[in-house]
């Protein structure tokens, strides 16, 4: 009710005192529910409850204030020629002797608040297996192993859980406790799902087992900047000599540390350091809705799809106008982030994500990205970074790439296969039947040799046996009813597979 009201007022532009008294309403109700809610807090979890739902009464505040995410499209221009470098600018300048002590300022942050649900899995996604019984977090304690090993350094792990992710993650750390890191944890915020028509909590107490499981979300990775600060561990890193942390998401298993990007931020060519810097690469029209660096304001601003206003859509998806999007591996000055965090002066647009749950109530999350607080810090800057970086598993079609051997596994970075004749990788799109990571597994005996793949496509029930080579464009389509077994050894180039076809060993 109160959000249909909500939304009339805001779009009959001459009812702002009407509206006024509304918002004025709904932040009243709101922070009584918040105060029901705190009061159900064991006094153990009370001051970390309360530092969680204040955030969310400033995001909720916001959300009411803010005419719609939409940014002023005559506003945008491009970026300047010099605040997006070319990264073969950075790699030609070589690397200093002292590289080590360069590192030594370095903290690689993870984000791990995911759960690996897209993929048929339970738990967090960073403990899915990707390549030789590897996972995503295994990957990225051999990087970080192997860095401190060659350099003689001490680069610390951070992982940022969720309340999601946080329980199992932990239990996991401890099979790493040989090896050569620190590896640090904290938990981005645990904030309440809205209900869309009331714009009140579904959650009634603090619990989130059992019926109130649906009831909190985590805020997005751009909830970085408050946790990290308010989970003690910046001042600690701080203290440690530390100066800038890398942070990628943990799915993308490109995102391993570049010394020439970290020579570049510790030692400037011109002397000026920079606070922030967004990693992008060029788009492809597998890209489109990609968010993208522009010039707003005279700030560099990430643009997110869901801020531009629907006439405009086309343009922003446009190849041509747009070239480059945002990895989300970005590095960052700690100093800064407490300094801003201090100030509450990051600025972070608010994506507001409707979800409907299994009851199949409408709920909304307010949530912000980690890239969009660029504009807040000094001296920001875009690099752009081969494609190699961003090598992100988000579906089976992701995984089987990276299980394949168009790469090369070497102390937990995968590489493209010299023997692979273009840089750029096939595009896979694998059927709903392979959707979940248990069915992928159990469709293919071992993994096709894909060097020379340019394109695949597989719908319906098909299973692969042993040592298949897919070459060019292979189209396999099992219609409804009918299963294809691609035999063992079987050689497919340029082929369309369809109907039923099913091999039998004698």
């Amino acid at each position: 009710m109160w959000s249909l009201y909500f939304s009339k007022a805001i779009s009959g532009g001459g009812m702002s005192q009407f509206q006024e008294v509304i918002r004025q309403e709904l932040e009243y109700s709101m922070k009584m529910d918040l105060e029901k809610i705190l009061a159900t807090a064991p006094q153990n979890e009370l001051e970390h409850t309360q530092k969680d739902l204040e955030g969310f009464q400033k995001l909720f505040h916001r959300f009411l204030q803010e005419k719609g995410p939409s940014v002023d499209w005559g506003k945008i221009q491009r970026p300047p020629e010099d605040s997006i470098q070319p990264y073969e600018k950075m790699k030609a300048r070589g690397l200093p002797d002292n590289i080590a002590s360069v590192l030594n300022k370095l903290v690689v942050v993870k984000l791990n608040g995911g759960l690996g649900t897209s993929m048929g899995c339970k738990g967090p996604k960073s403990l899915i297996s990707v390549r030789n019984e590897n996972t995503f977090l295994d990957l990225t304690v051999q990087q970080i192993e192997h860095l401190n090993k060659t350099y003689n350094t001490d680069v610390p792990l951070v992982l940022m859980n969720s309340f999601n992710t946080d329980e199992d993650t932990k239990k996991i750390l401890q099979k790493y406790s040989h090896c050569r890191l620190k590896i640090y944890t904290f938990n981005q915020s645990r904030y309440p799902r809205v209900n869309k028509e009331s714009l009140l909590p579904i959650a009634k107490d603090v619990s989130y087992t059992g019926e109130n499981t649906e009831a909190w979300y985590p805020p997005g990775h751009g909830d970085i900047y408050a946790s990290f600060y308010n989970s003690g561990l910046l001042n600690t890193l701080i203290d440690e000599g530390k100066e800038y942390i890398f942070v990628s998401n943990i799915d993308n298993l490109g995102a391993t540390v570049d010394l020439y990007i970290l020579n570049h931020l510790m030692n400037p060519p011109n002397g000026k350091r920079c606070e922030f810097v967004m990693e992008v690469t060029d788009k492809t029209r597998a890209d489109v809705k990609g968010g993208t660096l522009t010039q707003y304001e005279g700030k560099l601003r990430l643009v997110e799809i869901a801020q531009v206003p629907k006439a405009h859509v086309d343009e922003f998806k446009s190849v041509s106008k747009f070239k480059i999007f945002n990895t989300n591996n970005l590095w960052i000055s700690l100093s800064a982030i407490k300094r801003l965090q201090k100030q509450n002066a990051i600025d972070m647009e608010i994506i507001v994500n409707s979800k409907t749950l299994d009851g199949g109530l409408n709920v909304i999350q307010l949530e912000t990205a980690v890239g969009a607080a660029i504009k807040s810090f000094e001296n920001s800057l875009g690099i752009n970074v081969p494609r190699s970086r961003f090598l992100p598993v988000k579906t089976t079609s992701d995984l089987l790439l990276v299980m394949s051997n168009l790469y090369s596994l070497n102390a937990g970075s995968l590489t493209m296969s010299e023997k692979r004749e273009f840089p750029t990788v096939p595009l896979v799109k694998l059927g709903s039947s392979f959707t979940k990571v248990q069915d992928y597994l159990r469709r293919f005996e071992s993994i096709p040799d894909m060097l020379e793949l340019d394109h695949l496509t597989v719908s319906g029930d098909v299973t692969f046996g042993k040592n298949v080579a897919l070459k060019g464009t292979v189209i396999i389509i099992a219609n409804h009813g009918d299963r294809i077994d691609i035999p063992p050894g079987a050689v497919l180039e340029n082929k369309i597979v369809s109907g039923n076809l099913r091999i039998l060993d004698h």
